[in-house]
């Protein structure tokens, strides 16, 4: 099968999260014998970004080490020949960060004779946060929309933005994110994320600086777009600000630590209950143990109490924080638990596994779809 995907960026991840889950398809994508080719825009502001940061050219060529198979080619959007990109191609993905104008234009090549099958990826919380943006982009030629959560697949649908759409939640790329030994814990918490633009400010001093401070944690966070004030309520707690992690480096960082934790932004526990985002399953496949502030699994992906804690509010986070580092023995069992749940159910493979049954209800062909099965077939 020959697939095309039209992302913001997959060399970069810089307050980036979409890249993730995407490099792990295309990895998974190749390793079954398709032919992928990613394009991204040559000005994506997240590339331009990783360019900034002080390690951003070693991260750059470390990225292009653990993925092989992720080669995107950046385009200059005025000059994107799209019928010579589209020519032979049997899928074509467009992720919703892919500019108005050229999902449009993809579309128009579709209804204008492309053979290829068309699908939306939607993996933000745009759809409830501002609808009118998302009402704006032209789906009317495409087969459906991939939605990384029933919520956001039925606003697609109850809204008319398209006439199909599947539940395709993000995953965990096991390529990259396994366990680490963990000989090595030189702190009690590690978290990896961004500040948030204010989605997440008060959900912060609640289930991560409060509890650090007043345990007395040794507790470390990387991200990127920490205004001043948030540095210095970092400071204050007695957390250590590491500034950008790249995200191939995560899983180390993750085994020199006790515990993490999950601290969902606004839209996502308030409006679009069911959707974690990707970071707890890529914790949870580094066999970290994991609290989470409050959100809604209301789609049954993972056990809580076993695979992971909840804390309904700040003081319950000290009292599950407090025992886990406490306790060795129980660390390993939730460690177990949710690693166990992200290989059986959770990884890459089981999405293209997915990604390729919708393929089929579309109409396409076992021997396109699964191209090393049939060459294992006697002629």
């Amino acid at each position: 099968m020959r697939v095309i995907l039209f992302c913001h960026s997959l060399l970069s991840d810089w307050n980036h999260g979409n890249a993730h889950f995407l490099r792990g398809v295309v990895s998974e994508l190749s390793s079954r014998g398709h032919s992928v080719r990613v394009l991204e825009p040559a000005d994506a502001w997240s590339f331009q970004n990783l360019l900034e940061e002080p390690l951003g050219l070693a991260a750059l060529n470390e990225v292009r080490v653990h993925y092989p198979h992720v080669r995107p080619e950046r385009y200059v959007p005025n000059a994107l020949d799209l019928e010579a990109v589209l020519d032979g191609a049997d899928l074509v993905l467009v992720h919703e960060w892919t500019p108005p104008d050229l999902v449009r234009r993809i579309g128009e090549h579709r209804r204008d004779g492309g053979r290829f099958r068309l699908l939306f990826h939607d993996t933000h919380h745009r759809g409830v946060t501002t609808p009118e943006g998302m009402a704006g982009y032209d789906l009317s030629q495409y087969d459906g929309v991939l939605a990384f959560g029933d919520v956001l697949r039925d606003l697609y649908l109850e809204k008319g933005w398209t006439q199909h759409a599947w539940t395709w939640h993000e995953a965990a790329d096991v390529r990259v994110f396994h366990p680490h030994p963990r000989n090595r814990e030189v702190r009690d918490l590690v978290w990896v994320g961004n500040w948030g633009d204010d989605e997440r400010t008060k959900e912060l001093e609640e289930f991560l600086l409060e509890p650090v401070r007043t345990l007395d944690l040794t507790a470390r966070v990387h991200g990127v777009r920490y205004p001043a004030p948030a540095l210095r309520a970092l400071f204050d707690a007695g957390i250590e600000y590491a500034g950008w992690l790249p995200n191939h480096r995560v899983p180390l960082a993750f085994s020199q630590a006790r515990v993490t934790v999950h601290i969902p932004r606004r839209p996502y526990a308030t409006r679009l209950p069911g959707i974690p985002t990707i970071r707890p399953f890529e914790a949870l496949a580094c066999g970290i143990p994991l609290v989470s502030a409050p959100w809604e699994d209301s789609e049954g992906l993972f056990t809580a109490g076993r695979d992971y804690l909840v804390a309904r509010d700040g003081a319950e986070m000290r009292r599950h924080l407090a025992a886990l580092i406490a306790d060795r023995e129980m660390r390993h069992a939730f460690a177990e638990a949710g690693l166990r749940t992200v290989l059986s159910r959770h990884t890459c493979a089981h999405r293209v596994e997915a990604l390729l049954g919708i393929c089929q209800s579309l109409g396409m062909s076992s021997d396109v779809l699964h191209p090393l099965s049939s060459e294992r077939v006697p002629a």
